[in-house]
């Protein structure tokens, strides 16, 4: 008696991938044919309110091969989200996220499967090396090692990013966190489960260019550390209370001065320097209590995470 074959999702965010989706496609659809024998397969794309051809091209991919299928975003809400909705829909005994430009290469994917096979419930792809500059890769391991010592909860690992395979248990782990303001690469460690690492080397785009602008990067550092730890606010206030200690005993030199010495007009630049170093101080502190008030005023709203134009068909319905 043959066992049912296991089904493997693989979820592509797509914004704006026009150029790439044809070489992708065939890329992976032929690897889907080869592991056909031992796997069932479906490809699983979330068009993230691209602006050029990107979803007319996931239509007819769609159209004419039944294992794709599609998810269209009501506009361009992130990767974030744009996993998130991948995961709310795809029915795979686990899903494989990949980008659609092959930086991320298909041919890792076996070997992650052979992992999850022997138990792991999410294997990660670990690039052995960066084509980056020194100073991004710095900064990259910099936060890395930053968020991981201010969150007792994560712990990324470097050289990691979204390519992974997670089983069906991590998936629903995921999909039961509805934070608006999400960053998944901590969730991944968040919700724990047995990890193991498959290597691979990054390759470069085969067309287009990266959507990852410095300022979306800056964000989505800000919304790791914001999400995930409450040190900055801890830091504030450690901050605050030794300005409030140097102040007090400055003010009581002050005072002892003026008893046994008279109060001459001096020290103006003293003053000057101490109110823009408190003013300063206390402008920042305030910053970092609008960002988590801000926070909490978004996720209090309990607003869906994203909205959809239109979602293809399951296999089984009609």
């Amino acid at each position: 008696m043959n066992r049912k074959k296991k089904k493997i999702t693989l979820l592509i965010p797509a914004y704006n991938e026009q150029e790439a989706l044809p070489l992708f496609y065939d890329t992976v659809s032929r690897l889907a044919d080869e592991m056909s024998v031992s796997y069932d397969w479906e490809l699983l794309f979330v068009n993230d309110g691209s602006s050029d051809g990107t979803m007319n091209i996931i239509r007819d991919l769609a159209a004419s091969d039944s294992r794709v299928r599609y998810v269209d975003l009501s506009r361009n809400y992130g990767k974030e989200t744009a996993m998130l909705a991948g995961f709310d829909n795809a029915d795979g005994d686990c899903v494989i996220t990949i980008d659609a430009d092959l930086q991320e290469p298909p041919s890792a994917i076996p070997a992650m499967l052979a992992k999850w096979e022997e138990g792991f419930k999410d294997v990660y792809g670990r690039r052995r090396h960066r084509d980056q500059g020194i100073m991004k890769k710095t900064m990259s391991r910099v936060y890395h090692k930053l968020l991981s010592g201010m969150s007792g909860d994560v712990r990324l690992t470097d050289d990691a990013g979204d390519f992974r395979l997670l089983d069906r248990q991590c998936v629903d782990a995921l999909r039961k966190i509805r934070e608006t303001q999400r960053y998944t690469k901590g969730l991944y460690d968040l919700i724990g489960f047995s990890k193991t690492p498959v290597e691979y080397d990054i390759a470069r785009r085969v067309a287009g260019t990266s959507k990852w602008s410095a300022r979306k990067l800056m964000h989505l550092a800000a919304d790791g550390i914001m999400s995930h730890s409450v040190v900055p606010l801890r830091l504030a206030s450690y901050v605050g209370l030794i300005v409030s200690v140097i102040a007090f005993i400055y003010l009581i030199i002050v005072l002892v001065k003026a008893l046994f010495w008279g109060d001459a007009v001096a020290g103006y630049p003293t003053i000057v320097s101490l109110i823009l170093f408190l003013g300063g101080f206390i402008l920042l502190a305030l910053g970092i209590i609008g960002e988590y008030l801000g926070r909490i005023f978004l996720e209090t709203k309990r607003r869906p995470p994203y909205f959809v134009n239109s979602v293809s068909p399951r296999n089984n319905e009609n």
